[in-house]
């Protein structure tokens, strides 16, 4: 069973919460009963930027902590030291398919809820944070083992991202990337400049934090995973995709069915 880290998951849970509570109140502003709140600038803005930003640092860490949990059992199964030896090299080939297949899975949920909300008619998401999130699952692979590497890449992620931002093109095939068209109009918009640079942020971070000679810190961190509070939000961390695709059709039939009967 792999070792999960409950100040992760709180956390990922937090941002769950947070979530969808911001997609509860754009809800009731589809459906009229707010009017005065503008979700996608202001507080309400950076309020948004900050749950995406938590769960894509949060993949980058998560990605080293399964890396090095699959580094442990494929020395496990390993014959003699040299081949021991050989597995903790930097660069190696430990676990790349899982990485595939998990990264391939994510984007292809994203796949499906870009397709579900252009049929709904409710608007667009070319290149959300399920659709980046499963690209960075996938690309970062050869990142894993950096730290201030990573760390730079994200600062030059940023720096990029700057130069992308005009409206330079006048088709969706690049958006992924960062341009954006005239007039571009999205639910959900997650580029690889500059986002991909915060998973491999979370990368960095997590061989700083998370690699097991660099744990000495958690034997200073008060172990608040009993608390039901933090039980609550370890739950929802840990089912955190499941959450992500079923909360928002949920509480939209719910409020529909809500006011067609009140109504």
């Amino acid at each position: 069973m792999d070792k999960r880290f409950w100040e992760i998951d709180a956390w990922r849970g937090l941002a769950i919460v947070s979530m969808v509570f911001y997609h509860f109140m754009w809800d009731l502003l589809f459906f009229g009963v707010v009017r005065d709140v503008a979700l996608q600038s202001g507080g309400w803005k950076y309020f948004q930027r900050s749950i995406a930003s938590s769960f894509i640092f949060l993949a980058g860490v998560s990605l080293v902590v399964s890396y090095q949990q699959v580094k442990v059992r494929e020395a496990a199964k390993t014959r003699g030291a040299a081949k021991n030896k050989n597995l903790g090299k930097k660069g190696g080939s430990v676990g790349w398919q899982k990485f595939l297949r998990r990264g391939a899975k994510v984007f292809a949920w994203g796949l499906v809820m870009g397709i579900g909300v252009r049929v709904a008619g409710v608007g667009r998401i070319d290149f959300g944070v399920l659709h980046l999130i499963g690209f960075s699952i996938m690309a970062s692979y050869p990142f894993l083992h950096f730290r201030w590497i990573n760390i730079g890449l994200w600062a030059l992620f940023n720096f990029i991202a700057r130069f992308l931002q005009e409206p330079l093109v006048d088709h969706y095939w690049l958006t992924w990337l960062g341009f954006i068209p005239p007039n571009y109009s999205y639910l959900d918009f997650f580029p690889v400049f500059p986002w991909f640079g915060v998973a491999l942020l979370g990368i960095g971070v997590g061989n700083l934090l998370y690699v097991d000679y660099l744990q000495e810190w958690r034997k200073w961190l008060p172990n608040l995973a009993a608390l039901p509070p933090i039980r609550f939000l370890r739950f929802l961390g840990g089912r955190s995709l499941v959450i992500y695709l079923l909360h928002q059709p949920i509480l939209f039939v719910l409020l529909y069915l809500w006011f067609a009967i009140a109504g």
